[in-house]
């Protein structure tokens, strides 16, 4: 009996490929044979699983951010007690922050993927939505610091969130580039949760 190709798992694993290159030389290094060189598989199999290098962009985009979500889930997989609102949103950050050799790779990427969204409608929908979802998980954070009673009833998480989220954004790529430090980066995502959970 012939063995039973996982295809999901095989797109995956041409996404990691599509990943490491993109982390190594950008968008200049990736090619659908490049890819295929890398994966260490033929390019008519690459063409099987992604029908243009557009569409296996996007599917290493998304692969990008479903890794990052499992990170965030696995931090907290372990507890017999789901962690409170002031917990998650500083490990959310955690993981967005360029604070090991992974997540500098994975945001050399994903600013690799924003830089071609400019010019490719299917990434840029995308990016879009990742964005949406994003913004509205913050602000169910910080609902949820609400009805804990760390946040104040005051506040509100829609307009919140974009605070939240507008903050680690303008960390990151002076972290990447070594202007601020990782600590000053972790003192300035301290003093604003600090402020967050007193008010």
């Amino acid at each position: 009996m012939p063995k039973r190709v996982d295809q999901e798992e095989r797109r995956r694993y041409i996404a990691e490929a599509v990943l490491r290159l993109l982390a190594a030389g950008g968008l200049d290094a990736v090619s659908l044979r490049d890819v295929a060189a890398e994966a260490g598989v033929s390019m008519g199999m690459v063409q099987h699983y992604f029908a243009s290098k557009d569409r296996m962009l996007t599917f290493a985009c998304e692969y990008l951010v479903e890794r990052t979500r499992e990170r965030i889930q696995e931090e907290f997989g372990s507890r017999s007690s789901p962690p409170s609102a002031r917990e998650l949103l500083r490990q959310v950050y955690l993981q967005m922050l360029p604070l090991d050799d992974e997540r500098r790779a994975g945001i050399r990427v994903w600013f690799a993927f924003l830089a071609r969204a400019v010019v490719e409608p299917e990434l840029e929908a995308f990016m879009r939505a990742t964005w949406t979802g994003s913004h509205r998980f913050f602000a169910s954070i910080i609902e949820s610091g609400r009805e804990q009673g760390g946040i104040s009833r005051a506040i509100d998480p829609g307009r919140e969130a974009i605070r939240a989220r507008s903050l680690v954004d303008g960390l990151v790529p002076h972290v990447l580039l070594g202007h601020y430090t990782e600590d000053a980066a972790l003192a300035a995502i301290d003093s604003y949760l600090e402020e967050l959970f007193s008010r």
